[in-house]
């Protein structure tokens, strides 16, 4: 099992840039795709970004493909999302999860969940 700490959420400016991490416990971080997910107020979770165990493989949403770029520094046991030009509507609790590694990334069934970081985007 994983333990999933999330941080560098705050309060930033629309059209301004935020970089959240995540660092994972334990000595298998690098079998584990990670992922981003967020949920604004009132709506459900939703997926953000995905990155495969070795770096080479990632997916976006939408909304943030573009603006957003995931990362992870396997040495480090963290994952990074990095978000630019980011807009009121990108405001919610980002979550990071993680997943053992099937081959193939996915945007669904992370099994592990941090406890959340807020960004809050003002217009």
């Amino acid at each position: 099992q994983v333990q999933l700490v999330e941080s560098g959420g705050g309060l930033v400016q629309a059209g301004g840039s935020l970089r959240l991490s995540c660092t994972a416990s334990g000595r298998t971080f690098r079998t584990y795709d990670m992922g981003w997910f967020r949920q604004a107020p009132g709506k459900e979770r939703e997926f953000a970004a995905a990155i495969r165990w070795s770096g080479d493989s990632t997916l976006y949403a939408d909304s943030v493909k573009g603006r957003f770029t995931i990362s992870r520094d396997n040495a480090k046991n963290t994952v990074y999302l990095q978000m630019n030009s980011l807009k009121p509507e990108d405001a919610a609790v980002y979550y990071c999860a993680a997943k053992l590694s099937g081959g193939v990334l996915t945007t669904t069934f992370y099994p592990y969940w941090g406890q959340g970081t807020q960004v809050t985007v003002s217009s």
